[in-house]
C-alpha cells in the first residue's frame, strides 16, 4: 500500500494538498453531506464499477486494478449491510468515504477509480441511479393504490352516493364510479412517472469536472452497463442539471395533490354528518379527552404531508433559478428534499393501499380491514338534495320542451317541493303536471328514481351501472398488463 500522504485518510480531504491550513470544524460540519447522502451508497457502488469496468476495458487501468476494485467494492458492501462500515465526517460525502475505505482495501488500485471522472459527474450519475429505482418502487406503489381502489369500486357498483358540486348535492352517481374518478388520477400519475424516468435515465458519467476528459472514455458501454437509455450529450448541462429532479417532485406534488382530495372526501365521509363509511381502527386514533372520538388521522396527515411535498418542489426550483454553468455548491442542497419526497410519496401510498384495500389474512388469504361502506347512509344523502332535478328537465325536453324553458319549470318544481319538506319523487302527479301538463306517470321511474338517474347515464364515461363495470374490467386489465 502507498504511503499515508498520498492516501484518502481521515485527516485530509482528498484535495487538501493546494491548502495552507484545515478546513475548520464548524465548515467542516456545514459543507458535509455524508450523514444524509450515505443513502446513496449502492447507486455509487453501481456506478463506480461500471466505471472501472469501461476503464479496464479501454486499458485505461489494468485488469487486475478492476479485480481489485471489485473486491474492495465486495467488502464495502459487506461492512455496510452489517452495520460496520464507519461514516467519517471528515471525508465530506459518500463518495469519499467509500473511496476512502476502498484505498485501505486494495491500495493503489482504489485510487485509480477516480481516473476520468469527478464527483460532479459522479453525483450525478448516482442521484439518477438512485432515482430511477424510487421511480420503479412508487409506480408499483401507485398500482397497489388503484387496484385497493378497484376492489372496492367492484363490491359496490350499485351503491349510490350523492354527487356534489360546490359541495351541493348535485346528481346521483354510482360510488364505485367516484372511486373510478382517482384511479384515473394515479393511472395518469404514474404515465408521468413513466415519462420522468425517461429524462432520469441518462448517463452524466464521463463528464468529469464541466468540459469532459483527456481519457479515451466509452461513455455508450458505461450507460449500457447501468441499464440507462442514453448519455448526457453536453459536459457543463450533464454535471449541473437537476430538471429531472425537479421534474420527478412536480410528478410526486400531484400524487400528493390527488392523495390530498381523496383524503379530504375519506375524512368527511368518515365524519357524523355523513357517515358514509368507516375507516379501519388501525388507522384512526382516539382523543384525550372525548372518549367518542375517532380521528381519521392517516388522510389528514397525508393532507398535510401534501405541502410539505409542494414546499420542496418550490425549493428545488428555487434553488437553480440563479446558479450560472456548471455545478455549484448550491447542488448539494437538492439531495435532502428529494430524498423526503421519495420517502414522503413511498411510505403515504403504501399506507394508502392498506387502508383502503385491507391486507391479507396470512392464515384465510382474505382481504380484512380496508374501508366499510355505509350504502344506506349515502343513499339517504343522495335522496335529499333534489338530486333527480336534471333528470326532470331532461324528460321534459324528451317531451319538447325547450332546455332551458324546461331547466325553469323544473325549479319551480324544486322550490314548491322545498316549501312542502318533500323530495321531488314525494310530489303528486297532479302537482307536477300543474307545472307542465306533458308530465305522465311514467315520470317517477324514468326520472324522479336515482335509478333512473344512473341507468340513463349510459355513455362513455358516464355512472351508469353498466359503464362502471365497463371501466373497472378496462382498469383491471391495464393493470394486469403492466403488472406482467
Amino acid at each position: 500500500m502507498s504511503s499515508s500522504h498520498n492516501q484518502l485518510d481521515t485527516k485530509s480531504q482528498a484535495w487538501s494538498a493546494l491548502f495552507s491550513e484545515p478546513m475548520s470544524e464548524l465548515v467542516q460540519r456545514y459543507t458535509a453531506s455524508v450523514f444524509f447522502d450515505k443513502r446513496l451508497w449502492q447507486a455509487d457502488m453501481q456506478g463506480s464499477l461500471a466505471h472501472a469496468e469501461m476503464l479496464a476495458a479501454q486499458g485505461i487501468i489494468q485488469d487486475e486494478d478492476y479485480a481489485a476494485i471489485q473486491r474492495g467494492m465486495a467488502q464495502i458492501r459487506s461492512e455496510i449491510e452489517a452495520g460496520t462500515f464507519e461514516w467519517k465526517l471528515e471525508l465530506e460525502d459518500v463518495h469519499l468515504n467509500l473511496e476512502a475505505r476502498l484505498t485501505q482495501l486494495v491500495g493503489d488500485a482504489g485510487k485509480r477509480l477516480h481516473t476520468g471522472r469527478s464527483r460532479n459527474d459522479q453525483v450525478a450519475t448516482d442521484i439518477r441511479l438512485w432515482l430511477r429505482a424510487e421511480i420503479d418502487l412508487i409506480a408499483g406503489l401507485l398500482r397497489e393504490v388503484q387496484g385497493a381502489l378497484l376492489a372496492v369500486a367492484e363490491k359496490n357498483v350499485d351503491v349510490i352516493l350523492p354527487g356534489f358540486t360546490h359541495l351541493q348535492v348535485a346528481q346521483p352517481v354510482s360510488f364505485a364510479h367516484h372511486l373510478l374518478a382517482y384511479v384515473e388520477m394515479f393511472a395518469r400519475d404514474e404515465e408521468r412517472l413513466a415519462d420522468v424516468r425517461k429524462r432520469v435515465n441518462r448517463l452524466p458519467l464521463g463528464s468529469a469536472a464541466l468540459a469532459g476528459t483527456t481519457y479515451p472514455l466509452d461513455r455508450e458501454r458505461v450507460a449500457q452497463t447501468l441499464g440507462m437509455e442514453g448519455v448526457c450529450q453536453n459536459s457543463l448541462d450533464a454535471v449541473s442539471d437537476r430538471d429531472f429532479a425537479i421534474e420527478f417532485t412536480a410528478a410526486a406534488s400531484l400524487i400528493m395533490v390527488h392523495v390530498s382530495r381523496l383524503s379530504e372526501e375519506l375524512i368527511l365521509w368518515m365524519s357524523q354528518s355523513f357517515g358514509f363509511i368507516r375507516i379501519a381502527d388501525r388507522f384512526t386514533t382516539g382523543s384525550s379527552i372525548m372518549p367518542q372520538k375517532k380521528n381519521p388521522d392517516v388522510p389528514e396527515l397525508a393532507r398535510g404531508k401534501t405541502g410539505r411535498v409542494v414546499g420542496h418542489l418550490m425549493g428545488l426550483i428555487t434553488l437553480m433559478k440563479g446558479q450560472p454553468l456548471a455545478y455549484n455548491k448550491d447542488n448539494q442542497e437538492d439531495k435532502e428534499p428529494l430524498f423526503d419526497t421519495v420517502d414522503t410519496v413511498r411510505d403515504t401510498l403504501r399506507i394508502f393501499a392498506e387502508m383502503i384495500g385491507g391486507q391479507t389474512n396470512a392464515q384465510t388469504g382474505a382481504k380484512e380491514g380496508g374501508i366499510t361502506v355505509n350504502a344506506a347512509a349515502m343513499r339517504a344523502a343522495a335522496s335529499k338534495g333534489y338530486a333527480t332535478a336534471t333528470d326532470l328537465a331532461d324528460y321534459l325536453v324528451k317531451k319538447g320542451l325547450p332546455f332551458r324553458d324546461a331547466h325553469e319549470v323544473v325549479a319551480h318544481a324544486v322550490k314548491t317541493a322545498q316549501d312542502q319538506g318533500v323530495d321531488l319523487a314525494e310530489l303528486p302527479l297532479e302537482t307536477l303536471q300543474g307545472f307542465n301538463r306533458d308530465v305522465e306517470q311514467d315520470v317517477f321511474d324514468n326520472a324522479l328514481t336515482l335509478e333512473a338517474s344512473l341507468n340513463a347515464r349510459n355513455t362513455l364515461g358516464g355512472t351508469a351501472p353498466a359503464q362502471v363495470q365497463a371501466q373497472i374490467a378496462r382498469h383491471q386489465a391495464r393493470l394486469q398488463v403492466v403488472q406482467a
